[in-house]
């Protein structure tokens, strides 16, 4: 399969055409949006952003709209965020979002992956903990604990990326709970895992520093793989800062034979 990571825009109108946006609801009667690219692979890509991002987020649209050349994706708004309703819970609920979003893809997949961003790896993670029907997973720069989320928004490295990644219909949709409710702490149940998963940090990351990732990497006792994205940043950024290198890791994890 050749590598693909050129922009046509006779393509993304076709893309934007095989794209439909569902709600899902959940055993707590939370209505989940997903955008879902539907070319009728028989694999799925699951991609979970993390906290204050969107599916209809720029570049997790043109994440999305790269992916779905190699596979069909649903790119998911966890409550509390864009489309969905409800109130962010910080991963104390979003798991009962994302185990939904699998129910669905189980009933028309043969193999689902599963790639998530800071939170949303988190969330990913611990889904995976307890689901037997997932075939690979990434997580990029996702913490090991939310206790422990260093968060530092004065320095430039977080506050840079940010406003270039301004979209004011986004931050307009974002709803936060409260931060009390009882959490999963990932790096408790890193070693449940036996899915083979890739763990990808940024160097520079200002907001979930990489020592969190490399320690769940550390811990893993699934086949695994960790990989240092040097002078970038958090989550998304790494795609933004180098989408072909970025791109060309997933996929080789995904589909490649390692």
């Amino acid at each position: 399969m050749i590598f693909l990571c050129v922009y046509d825009k006779n393509l993304m109108k076709r893309l934007v055409k095989s794209m439909q946006e569902i709600k899902l609801t959940t055993k707590d009667n939370i209505k989940i949006a997903i955008n879902y690219y539907k070319k009728n692979f028989e694999k799925v890509i699951i991609i979970s952003p993390g906290w204050f991002m969107t599916k209809d987020s720029k570049s997790f649209r043109e994440m999305s709209e790269i992916f779905c050349n190699y596979a069909d994706v649903i790119t998911i708004d966890f409550r509390g965020h864009g489309k969905s309703g409800g109130f962010y819970t910080f991963t104390s609920k979003e798991v009962i979002d994302i185990n939904t979003v699998i129910d669905f893809a189980k009933t028309i997949y043969k193999e689902i992956y599963l790639i998530g961003f800071s939170l949303g790896g988190a969330i990913s993670l611990i889904a995976a903990s307890k689901c037997d029907c997932i075939k690979k997973i990434i997580v990029v720069s996702t913490p090991s604990c939310f206790e422990k989320i260093e968060n530092k928004m004065w320095k430039k490295e977080a506050w840079l990326p940010t406003l270039r990644k301004c979209e004011l219909n986004r931050w307009f949709s974002i709803r936060p709970g409260l931060l009390n409710g009882k959490k999963i702490r990932p790096i408790d149940i890193i070693d449940s895992i036996k899915i083979p998963t890739l763990f990808i940090a940024g160097e520079k990351d200002p907001t979930v520093c990489f020592w969190h990732t490399k320690a769940l990497y550390e811990k893993a006792v699934c086949m695994k793989k960790y990989l240092l994205f040097e002078n970038c940043a958090h989550a998304e950024d790494l795609f933004i800062e180098d989408r072909e290198k970025f791109i060309k890791i997933c996929f080789d994890w995904f589909f490649g034979n390692n």
